[in-house]
């Protein structure tokens, strides 16, 4: 299929045609796919800014329709998707395919779904002739920390063209979601002091004080369970904390020298997680790292924040949750314990709801699909935010 193909019909299923037959995991540039957003807006006549990562390999990409201007709505998400390595697929990832009602291919659902919505609406949304402006935000790296959005709000700052509201379109089943937690992701290091095995007390063993660090971390989450703080409509509904992964150790008669493990938390909005890293921290400098700094100085652990997320709460009663329950026919509104892009929006001072096609369940799974019914709907749903919104 040829790009003025899909720019002259612009159906949603053949714009995700084209978008999934992209390779995007995000090891990989996504250059090509941009190009095509940027043929099919050229086409139409539309505005648009790029803006690259640092290696300019990775592009995101805000467009405009209508007028030229801060203020508006934006429609954001992102084109990155998981890796399909070892998933058991049952036809080629990038080849979208039809079956019972569903459309098969890597982020289909999570979420070039909603990307390729946006883009089929452009010639719809020109035709209404805005008052004020629809603003199209596509982003790189949001699998891998959101590093996209957080180079288009960059951009934003020196464009000064801020939306007042954003709606991302992350795979809700065209529910309004209001709120999700934060997440961060921290890497811990243990130093020990290597010895032989015979003789325990000349060294500092650093799986054995990791040991202990994750020991607290399993308490910790047991009493977070009990105690809360906690929060309604979150599954679970309280701040997380696990630990993912765990190394150390070269051989059963060596004292080990280093170990390491990575970890999380997911707190619920308001509850701070470096609040949460410093009481680790503290425990851990009073209980595990005395012994081992009198064994020798040099012993002990070091943190590394890898990621930090923010977390999203919009109030039920602000006038984007209103619209958006209106306009999508949804009375009832969520909250989940995955992060997204919007917690940085609301950061930056951009009120932000998640309302997107497709079930979360469906993300990331081998045969990733997403209804044409969702699809269906949130074709609707971007038109008529745009007559209630913008006109």
């Amino acid at each position: 299929m040829q790009n003025s193909d899909v720019a002259d019909r612009l159906t949603t299923a053949g714009v995700l045609e084209r978008l999934v037959a992209f390779d995007t995991t995000s090891r990989n540039p996504n250059l090509g796919l941009i190009d095509f957003i940027r043929s099919l807006l050229d086409r139409h006549g539309v505005f648009y800014r790029v803006c690259t990562d640092a290696s300019g390999q990775k592009a995101a990409l805000h467009a405009i329709i209508g007028p030229r201007e801060a203020g508006g709505l934006a429609l954001s998400g992102h084109v990155d998707t998981v890796p399909v390595d070892g998933q058991a697929w049952t036809g080629d990832p990038f080849t979208l395919r039809r079956r019972n009602g569903t459309l098969i291919a890597r982020g289909s659902c999570d979420m070039k779904g909603f990307v390729a919505a946006c883009l089929a609406a452009v010639p719809d949304v020109q035709a209404r002739g805005l008052r004020r402006p629809l603003h199209l935000f596509i982003s790189y790296d949001e699998e891998v920390g959101c590093h996209g959005v957080k180079r288009l709000l960059r951009d934003l700052d020196e464009s000064g063209l801020r939306p007042s509201y954003c709606v991302v379109g992350e795979p809700s089943r065209m529910q309004p979601v209001l709120a999700h937690k934060g997440k961060l992701n921290l890497n811990v290091s243990v130093r020990g002091l290597p010895g032989h095995s015979s003789e325990p007390g000349k060294g500092a063993n650093a799986v054995q004080a990791a040991g202990e660090a994750i020991a607290w971390v399993a308490r910790e989450a047991r009493r977070l369970s009990a105690e809360g703080p906690f929060e309604d409509g979150f599954d679970p509904p309280h701040t997380t904390i696990h630990v993912g992964t765990m190394q150390g150790g070269s051989s059963l008669n060596i004292i080990p020298e280093h170990a390491g493990f990575a970890m999380e938390w997911r707190p619920i909005p308001g509850d701070a997680a470096d609040r949460h890293v410093a009481r680790m921290r503290a425990w851990i400098a009073a209980t595990i790292e005395p012994a081992m700094k009198a064994v020798h100085p040099a012993c002990g652990f070091a943190y590394d924040i890898a990621l930090e997320m923010p977390g999203m709460a919009l109030p039920a009663d602000h006038a984007l949750a209103e619209v958006v329950r209106q306009v999508s026919g949804r009375n009832d509104t969520g909250k989940v314990s995955y992060g997204t892009e919007g917690g940085f929006f609301e950061t930056a001072g951009i009120p932000a709801i998640i309302c997107g096609p497709g079930d979360i369940a469906q993300a990331h799974q081998p045969d990733e699909w997403i209804a044409e019914s969702q699809l269906d709907a949130c074709d609707q749903f971007i038109r008529r935010l745009a007559d209630r919104l913008l006109l």
